[in-house]
């Protein structure tokens, strides 16, 4: 593990994702903030637009234009889908490693992201060097990277919850149901009429109902996992609070199944991926907020013969800025932990 800081550049400030990651990246021992780039806020200073910020991180922000005029080791593209794969093809020669926490990565190829997104891609040859950063399943090739697709936020807690079953081939064909409930901040910082206060407030629904994007995703990343093509139902809600994803997945298995077997299937395959916590009890949103751990407690119902496996994130930290870390840790060979050990907040 080298000594020396890397230098990082934020491309995006203005959103939730941006400003996570810059609380996380200004503890981080091995990290020093060159610069952070917003379009419409250029010269102010980053506290401005974050006050949270006052006094520990107060620098001037700049247009993306200035990137590639400074030597970086990994530029972070905290910007929306659609847009990041412009940057990734300008600066794709520059010398540093991306992290691109949008989508414009995640899939497996242009037609598939064109289909599930409805946006032309300009840079398909991404699609080939990109890696996909969650780290429990492939630390090993995100070291390696150049480009890392981080993670959508519900494919996290949704991937993890099943992933051991997967791996062991023991889910039966089309029988995985994802129920999955996000607090608002995961919609980005830009209000509109779904998420205008007194549409959230007090209420709860569901949305992008038998077609969301993070489908797609989850269904990847799974069929890999099991090495062949599955289909899960999955269906988003929104719950009337500012940040964390519960995921409840049901599955039905193969052969015979009980508590103790699922529980010690779960507990190896976890064993050494410090920030999944196996629990003993179900986990609640408040267990992980300002965290990055998943936690994780699968059920066999043997009345019903199907595993409940329920996960919980902190949809801004281990559903986006964390896990952008916890991959840069891994980037650059740092102790995979270093700048994320932060204790979940409670209440």
């Amino acid at each position: 593990m080298s000594n020396h800081q890397i230098k990082v550049a934020i491309v995006g400030a203005s959103g939730f994702t941006g400003s996570e990651l810059a609380r996380l990246l200004l503890n981080h021992p091995q990290v020093m903030i060159s610069m952070i780039t917003s379009e419409s806020h250029v010269g102010k200073p980053f506290s401005d637009l974050h006050p949270q910020f006052l006094n520990r991180l107060d620098i001037p922000l700049v247009s993306a234009d200035q990137v590639d005029k400074e030597y970086l080791d990994v530029i972070f593209l905290a910007l929306p889908h659609g847009v990041s794969m412009d940057f990734v093809a300008k600066w794709k020669e520059s010398g540093a490693k991306i992290i691109d926490l949008s989508g414009d990565f995640r899939l497996s190829s242009k037609e598939v992201y064109e289909e599930w997104y409805q946006k032309k891609h300009s840079y398909p040859e991404g699609f080939e060097s990109s890696v996909y950063g969650l780290p429990e399943l492939f630390a090993k090739k995100i070291s390696d990277a150049n480009l890392v697709a981080n993670p959508g936020c519900y494919p996290t807690a949704s991937i993890l919850s099943l992933a051991p079953l997967f791996a062991h081939k023991l889910i039966e064909e089309n029988s995985v149901i994802i129920d999955a409930k996000s607090g608002l901040t995961g919609a980005g910082i830009k209000a509109n009429a779904t998420t205008h206060f007194s549409n959230v407030n007090e209420n709860f629904k569901a949305y992008g109902i038998a077609g969301h994007r993070h489908t797609i995703e989850i269904e990847e990343q799974l069929g890999r996992l099991s090495g062949n093509m599955i289909m899960v139902q999955f269906t988003p809600h929104l719950l009337p609070v500012d940040r964390g994803i519960l995921v409840t997945a049901y599955a039905k298995v193969k052969g015979k199944m009980n508590q103790e077997k699922l529980t010690e299937l779960y507990r190896d395959f976890y064993k050494d991926k410090p920030f999944v916590r196996l629990r003993n009890l179900a986990p609640g949103i408040k267990d992980v907020r300002g965290s990055h751990f998943c936690d994780v407690f699968p059920v066999w119902d043997e009345r019903t013969e199907r595993v409940i496996a329920i996960s919980a994130i902190d949809n801004l930290l281990k559903g986006a800025a964390s896990q952008a870390v916890h991959n840069m840790n891994l980037m650059f060979d740092f102790p995979e932990d270093t700048g994320l050990n932060q204790l979940p907040l409670k209440p």
